[in-house]
């Protein structure tokens, strides 16, 4: 029991230091070294990958911590009945963490960034948002399968991977696949309630996240051999 409430108190602070941490790359970026154009967006890139590597080192050095509920939702699927109850239980305070987070960032730098934006349709949003996610979880259980023992390789491909994916949507949706970092400012602006947020940030994910771990699953299985029947002799 204490284990499990150790993790929930990690994923709060560390959803409140991963919505925290975006802006201040922003800051960095635009504010501190007073860039703007492409060598703006390199910079930003560079500490965004930096970011994404400290974070997985979080991860392990909290023994399972984590700032994305489709994260958690991977292994809630992947697992038993009592660890999907577990991990499932563990998405509130996530969304709690980004919430505080992303009201706190807005009472300090009102006018910094006002978070991610859908600029298409629902129908499009959604399709993008569950293709994004579909291809993150795949990469996740990929390199978990394939590279065992090496960290910081695992770590390296796997935030390149993600950021590339970030870039992709980042001008139709936010490039997102964090439900719980997107509800902090949809919460903050009063519009966590509405379909458009609903569908593209919370059931695309989630079912993209699903069809991703069924199609690893068959991907992966390989069938039992069959035992050869030893001929009898007369």
């Amino acid at each position: 029991m204490a284990g499990m409430a150790q993790l929930m108190i990690t994923d709060t602070i560390m959803s409140f230091m991963w919505v925290w941490s975006g802006i201040i790359i922003r800051l960095i970026a635009h504010v501190v070294l007073g860039l703007s154009g492409h060598a703006s967006e390199f910079v930003r890139s560079v500490l965004t990958i930096l970011n994404m590597f400290l974070f997985t080192h979080l991860v392990k050095l909290t023994d399972g911590g984590a700032y994305n509920p489709i994260v958690v939702f991977t292994s809630a699927i992947n697992g038993t009945f009592t660890t999907f109850l577990f991990n499932i239980a563990r998405i509130p305070f996530q969304v709690a963490g980004s919430i505080v987070g992303v009201r706190l960032i807005i009472e300090t730098f009102p006018e910094l960034w006002r978070g991610p934006a859908l600029v298409i349709n629902l129908h499009q949003g959604a399709l993008t948002e569950g293709l994004l996610t579909f291809s993150q979880v795949l990469i996740t259980l990929g390199l978990d399968r394939s590279i065992n023992g090496s960290f910081y390789m695992k770590t390296w491909i796997s935030s390149i991977l993600k950021f590339s994916l970030h870039i992709l949507g980042s001008d139709l949706t936010g490039g997102c696949m964090n439900p719980a970092a997107v509800v902090g400012w949809a919460y903050a602006f009063g519009v966590h309630k509405r379909k458009e947020h609903i569908i593209v940030y919370w059931f695309a994910p989630i079912e993209a996240t699903l069809l991703a771990s069924w199609t690893f699953r068959l991907l992966t299985h390989r069938p039992k051999p069959e035992k050869k029947k030893k001929q009898k002799i007369n």
